[in-house]
């Protein structure tokens, strides 16, 4: 559980900085690189719940 929150925190580290540089910095190649990390960050955050659900039955 504890490594899966660790590749969550670095999705959302990495969707915060291409999203950064999309707006702040308007760096246009940024933008698929941080659509790509939302769906990282969607199927993780999927993983997440299946573990924890599996967790709370124990």
């Amino acid at each position: 559980m504890k490594d899966l929150l660790v590749k969550i925190n670095a999705e959302i580290d990495t969707f915060k900085a291409e999203a950064e540089s999309l707006t702040e910095k308007g760096i246009k190649v940024a933008g698929p690189r941080a659509r790509k990390a939302t769906l990282e960050i969607e199927k993780l955050l999927k993983e997440f719940r299946k573990v924890s659900i599996e967790e709370s039955k124990k």
